[in-house]
């Protein structure tokens, strides 16, 4: 089957199961998109230095579910400091709450499917696909199109979270290659502090190759700090994107550390929308093998 019968066959599947999620309208959008612009080739001046076509020739499990881990896998993943943090986990690209731990008051945690039906759908309205009016591929559209278990986090007005929020993205990829596409939307209100920290791990000896997606709105006075720890394995890629969106005067901070792993393509976009908007953007790569990185901002 050729990639896009493979990916139209998962696409309807996807809408039928989750006709009532309140996505199925910009997820049909996206595939459309995605059709009309396809995989990046060499032929697109942004993705010239890294041809990920190819990752695109194999076969993958395409999961619409979380699979499972136990307690003790999830303790060989999690980061130094976790006993103090609160903890989001992502298995296959879809977000388990049964594995993750909410210790701050302050902030809301919750599958973007009850966000998109909750108190929070004008925010998810929106906020949600706003990098489409900034990244226009194929590879950002593919992700939108199949948002599906994806997490929305709120932190609220005038708050401070304490507790560092830790998202572990982790791949099974025991009993096959895995193809995942973890989807998060994160509002800071006004006045209101975080720290995110991403990191990506594999379980297996399977290939796995992840296109994840990153939209944060960060309102007037607020604070943002944002760490993603790249360290996978040669078996693994990753097309990862992280959209902010600066929607009043406000500070961000993002750090990306990129060790090891496949082919690695960042795109981090930072959409600056107000006056004294202020943005740092640092980065570092020490990369051994034949891992190749592309950091594109």
């Amino acid at each position: 089957m050729d990639t896009l019968n493979f990916f139209k066959e998962h696409f309807d599947h996807l809408q039928f199961k989750d006709a009532n999620s309140g996505l199925d309208a910009i997820r049909k959008r996206a595939f459309q998109q995605f059709n009309e612009k396809g995989i990046p080739a060499g032929r697109n001046e942004e993705w010239k230095y890294t041809r990920i076509g190819g990752l695109f020739n194999k076969e993958y499990d395409f999961f619409l579910n979380a699979g499972e881990l136990t307690p003790e896998e999830l303790d060989d993943i999690r980061l130094p400091g976790y006993e103090q943090a609160n903890e989001l986990v992502f298995i296959n690209g879809v977000f388990a709450p049964s594995l993750s731990v909410v210790r701050s008051k302050e902030l809301v945690a919750m599958r973007l499917e009850e966000a998109a039906h909750s108190e929070f759908k004008e925010i998810v309205a929106t906020h949600l696909g706003h990098s489409s009016s900034y990244l226009k591929d194929g590879i950002n559209a593919l992700n939108t199109a199949f948002v599906h278990g994806g997490v929305f986090i709120y932190v609220k007005k005038g708050k401070l979270i304490e507790h560092p929020v830790y998202m572990y993205h982790i791949s099974d990829a025991r009993s096959g290659n895995i193809f995942s596409q973890p989807r998060s939307l994160v509002f800071i209100g006004e006045n209101a502090q975080v720290q995110l920290v991403e990191t990506s791990s594999t379980i297996g000896q399977g290939e796995s190759f992840t296109n994840g997606v990153m939209e944060i709105v960060v309102e007037k006075e607020a604070v943002l700090e944002h760490y993603k720890i790249q360290n996978d394995a040669e078996h693994t890629s990753q097309v990862s994107t992280t959209h902010i969106h600066q929607t009043g005067k406000s500070y961000i901070h993002a750090v990306t550390l990129t060790l090891y792993g496949g082919i690695v393509r960042n795109n981090l976009n930072v959409v600056m929308d107000a006056e004294y908007a202020e943005a740092h953007l640092y980065g570092l790569y020490f990369l051994k093998g034949r891992s190749h990185v592309d950091n594109h901002t």
